[in-house]
């Protein structure tokens, strides 16, 4: 059998420097909580990072925001393709609303980076 592999892998645990390359909008599964997804990728691999547009998600997403040098207090999500920062990937385990344990990758810890070349990231 052949395998033909077309994704790169998950980022491991640490600290990256990455690149916004896809921001996807939707709602929660259970509860209907609007937020954008944000694909965090450098030339290593991968991680996806939802931000959740409710009251107890504004601080992280401001300081995900402020790691990417947005000040404005309403942004396009547009506006963050292509940006780059500095993320440390951990995983995190937590019960679903089914009651069902769950283990993710997630980015955390967000810190701004000097110019970066998109080319070298990914």
């Amino acid at each position: 059998m052949k395998l033909k592999i077309e994704e790169k892998p998950f980022l491991p645990e640490g600290r990256h420097m990455v690149t916004i390359t896809e921001v996807e909008e939707g709602k929660s599964e259970n509860k209907g909580v609007p937020f954008i997804n944000c694909r965090l990728e450098n030339k290593d691999g991968f991680v996806n990072q939802r931000f959740y547009l409710s009251e107890p998600g504004q601080p992280i997403l401001a300081s995900f925001l402020k790691a990417l040098g947005i000040e404005k207090t309403e942004v396009d999500t547009k506006e963050l393709k292509d940006k780059a920062l500095s993320v440390e990937v951990e995983e995190r385990t937590y019960e679903d609303a089914e009651g069902k344990e769950k283990t993710i990758k997630q980015a955390t810890h967000f810190e701004p980076v000097g110019k970066v070349n998109t080319s070298d990231s990914f």
